[in-house]
Formats: C-alpha cells, structure tokens, sequence
C-alpha cells in the first residue's frame, strides 16, 4: 500500500467518524425534542408524519433527511424547540426552518444529519374587519390565505404561486400581481411575532422594534423566526388573467412589447407581465410564453395592447379571482436556477435568449434526463415597486438607490434524473457568468440578486448595499448575541457569509 493510499484510507476514516459522531450527536438533539414539552410535535424517521414532511418540498433535490422534524402549532411551540435545541447539550444541534418549501437551494429550508422545524402546520389566517388587517401565520400558503380573505371581500399582496408559504416569501422580500400599486410586499407587513434566538417572543412594529422591524424586511432566516405577520388588506375584485403562447420567431417583436411595457407601467399600475422562453425536451420546441394579470375585472385591458399585436399560438383569458389564478400543483423535478437584474433593454434580453439556446443544446447533447425543461423569466424591476418603502419604515433591500427601470432575469432549469445534478448545474452558472459579463461590458449590469431566486453560489445580500449589510450585522448581533442563527441554521443565505469588502 503506498503512503499515498494509506493518507487517503485515513482520511476516509476520520470522515466517517467525524460524520458518525456528529449524526449521533443530531440523535442527542431528538431525544431531547422527544423529552420536551413539544415531544408529542417530534417525527422521526419511518413514521407517516416524517414520510409525508419528506416529498412535500418543491423542489426534489431539497429533499433532505434530517434526523427528527418538529411540527410547532404555535408560537410558544418553536420557543420550546429553539430553547431545547441552543441549551440540550455541550455538542451543537444544528437545525433548518421550513416555511412553504419553495426553495431550490438544497438546504435553504430542510437539513442532512440535525432538526427542521417544519411550520406548514401553523397555517392560518385570520381578518380584523374593525382593524382592517389580516394575520397570517408563517407557514399558511398564499392560495389558503387569498381563500380565507376572500370570504370577506378582501386580499393582500402574497404570492404568485398557492403553494408558497407565507414566511419565506415575506422575509425575503416578495413580488405580488400588485407591486406596482402598492409596492414589495414585505413593505406592505405592519408587524410581526418572532421568535428570538433566547427563545423570546417579541410583537414587532415599526415603533416597537425599528431596527428589526426593517431588518425582517429582506432578512431572510437571519434574526430570528417569524410566526405572523399583520398585513394591511384591500379590497379584493376580479381580476383578468390572460396566457399567451407565441411561436419563437416572434422574438424580437415580443421582446420589443416588454421593454416597452416595463417602461410604461407606471401608466397603469394594475398591470403586471411574465415573459417565459421555455424549452422542453418531450416536446423539443422552445416556445414564448406570456403571463399577464390586471388586479381590476377589466378584459384584454389597453396597458398589453402591443403584446396583441403580435400572432399566437393560444390565447386564453379569463376573469376570475386572485386565489384561482394562483392555484398550482407541484410536479416533483430537480431544479436549479439564477437570477440576475439588469436595464431595461431589448439587447439584454436578446443576449439571454442566446444563452438560453446555448444551454440548451449543452443540455440536449449530454443530460441523461428523459424529461427536462430549461425556462427563462423576464419581468419588471422598477422604482415604482420601492417608492414608498422608507415612509413605512424601510426595508434593508437597498433598492432605493437606483432609479431606473430594470428587468429581472431568472434561469430555471428542471430535469428527473439525478446522474445530471451536475450537468444542469454547470449549464445555468455558466448562463449567469456570461449574462453577467455582457452586462457589464455594455453598462447594463446592477449588483442586486432577488433573494428568492438566487442560486447557491450567489451572495443576494452583498447585492444589498455596504450600509445595509453593516446594518444587518448589527442587528443580528443585537438580537442573537450567541449567533444561533448564523451557525446553529446553516442553510439559507447569512449575513456572516457576506464578507467585509
């Protein structure tokens, strides 16, 4: 045996042990769940409850296994669980926290060896009529709260997608079909219950907690974590949802219609758009697609007129409310994806439909994935979606300091086989590299990355800005001087992985 392949047998060793001391410890940290005041709230692996929580994830890839899952119903629930988990012994337990499952990034929301908390069971939604404001709890989807409002005529600016789970996509930042009215929605968030990491739980408001209440606003999973949120509602009205299907060579005409109507939508703020360029390998066809949803019961409303005018494949319409337009049935695929935020400007998105083609004959040529779609989104990123911001006590997104139209351009890439994790996941972060580098060398390129769709080798909080980032450390200091939530809860994107430049 040479000394060579004696190091690397070593080495394997102490890998082995180091894994199995660290998963018998993560076992530790169960046991202690289980004697605890939310033992009866504890699965483990084999039971239903851990069988069901496993394939409930949007993405497959996500699918981790951790050691034990808890299923809190309240507020003091996850204040027992995070007390148990920072004081059950001298060995950390590690832990992730899981809201609606609508991450791509393996270990956002779930863990490998250690504990999720797993919020879909505190899922309700409650409406003041004499307040005006709607409760939501953090693990609620966006279809059950619009449902729930709906009874009393009333909605807020939640997700685009029903599943989505309401603590994730407000902590984060989210994008509604109402931005353009009444803003980012985690702007539109009056108050929140969070629980700190000394397992304290605290009513946050813009006067209460100002420092917090901002930071929450963008933060993701790094303060703390948050069980309700009070929002504001509107009245809720019909609204007309058009998709649209064109053929691909009809590119540059479409592209033409959305840099156009990203320019213009300050002139009708009920209107919002998705341009999807989507390609899938069962059908081998690239194909345009459109979204197009106005908040107010208006039919093929003058704000798309320059998208009518180009011919389509299909063109389906329809007046109907906010909770059947969002509705969504997860289809189980690995996914990776990217983002990136640039000028409004017709060559960017031509550059990215040029990418796109080059991904997918890269795809085409090397995946062992029978079924798989590579999908390209383009949509508004404007000033008119942060104007009001500050006045509501700010957030710590840093999108105050541009005051142009910009696009966001996601990559998202689904496939079934898991041989092509790799693959794919080369095939998007060169995407996001060269659309990245045209950008720059035309002046076209901004450094912030929507946290939602970011990958996992993006940095979204860097892209926030030198003072906020300062800011968010000091919040995180003030609120978890133990730094649980930077390194007891790995996953999800840290403010202590940003760095100091």
């Amino acid at each position: 045996m040479t000394s060579v392949t004696v190091v690397a047998v070593l080495l394997v060793a102490l890998f082995r042990s180091c894994l199995a001391q660290s998963t018998g410890n993560q076992d530790r940290c169960c046991a202690a769940l289980k004697a605890s005041a939310i033992g009866d709230r504890t699965a483990f692996p084999g039971s239903i409850t851990y069988k069901g929580f496993l394939h409930s994830y949007y993405a497959s890839n996500a699918e981790l296994h951790p050691n034990c899952i808890v299923q809190p119903l309240s507020a003091q629930d996850i204040s027992v669980t995070v007390q148990t988990l920072t004081n059950s012994s001298a060995e950390p337990c590690f832990f992730a926290v899981r809201s609606g499952g609508h991450v791509a990034v393996t270990g956002a929301a779930n863990i490998e060896h250690g504990v999720t908390i797993d919020l879909s069971m505190m899922n309700g939604t409650t409406y003041s009529p004499r307040t005006g404001t709607a409760s939501i709890q953090t693990g609620a989807p966006w279809g059950s709260v619009y449902e729930t409002l709906l009874r009393d005529n009333v909605t807020v600016p939640g997700g685009r997608v029903s599943p989505i789970g309401a603590g994730g996509f407000l902590t984060g930042g989210g994008i509604s079909f109402h931005a353009a009215r009444v803003g980012i929605s985690c702007d539109n968030v009056q108050g929140y219950e969070v629980v700190l990491a000394s397992g304290e739980i605290v009513n946050v408001t813009q006067h209460s907690y100002p420092d917090l209440f901002r930071a929450l606003k963008g933060g993701s999973n790094n303060f703390g974590i948050v069980t309700t949120f009070d929002m504001p509602t509107q009245p809720a009205e019909d609204v007309w949802r058009g998709d649209v299907v064109y053929n691909i060579s009809h590119t540059r005409e479409f592209i033409s219609a959305a840099t156009e109507f990203v320019d213009n939508i300050a002139t009708d703020p009920f209107a919002s758009f998705e341009g999807i360029f989507s390609y899938n390998s069962t059908t081998d066809l690239t194909l345009i697609g459109n979204i197009l949803v106005y908040t107010r019961p208006v039919a093929r409303p003058a704000a798309y007129h320059a998208f009518y005018q180009i011919p389509n494949i299909t063109d389906i319409s329809r007046l109907t409310t906010i909770m059947n337009i969002t509705e969504y049935t997860y289809v189980s695929y690995r996914i990776a994806g990217r983002t990136g935020t640039y000028l409004n400007r017709a060559d960017i998105i031509h550059k990215a439909t040029r990418v796109l083609s080059k991904g997918i004959r890269a795809a085409k040529s090397r995946a062992q994935s029978k079924d798989f779609s590579v999908i390209l989104v383009v949509q508004p990123w404007v000033p008119l979606f942060w104007k009001n911001s500050q006045a509501r006590g700010g957030n710590v997104l840093g999108l105050e300091r541009f005051d142009q139209n910009m696009i966001n351009i996601d990559w998202s890439y689904f496939w079934n086989d898991k041989a092509d994790d790799g693959l794919f996941d080369d095939i998007v972060g060169s995407a996001q590299v060269e659309m990245d580098e045209y950008a720059k060398s035309t002046g076209a390129y901004n450094e912030f990355i929507y946290l939602h769709y970011a990958g996992r080798t993006q940095n979204p909080l860097r892209g926030y800005g030198r003072d906020n980032v300062e800011f968010m450390r000091q919040v995180s200091r003030k609120y978890d001087p133990q730094g649980v939530f930077q390194r007891l809860v790995p996953g999800g994107f840290k403010i202590s992985s940003v760095g100091s430049d």
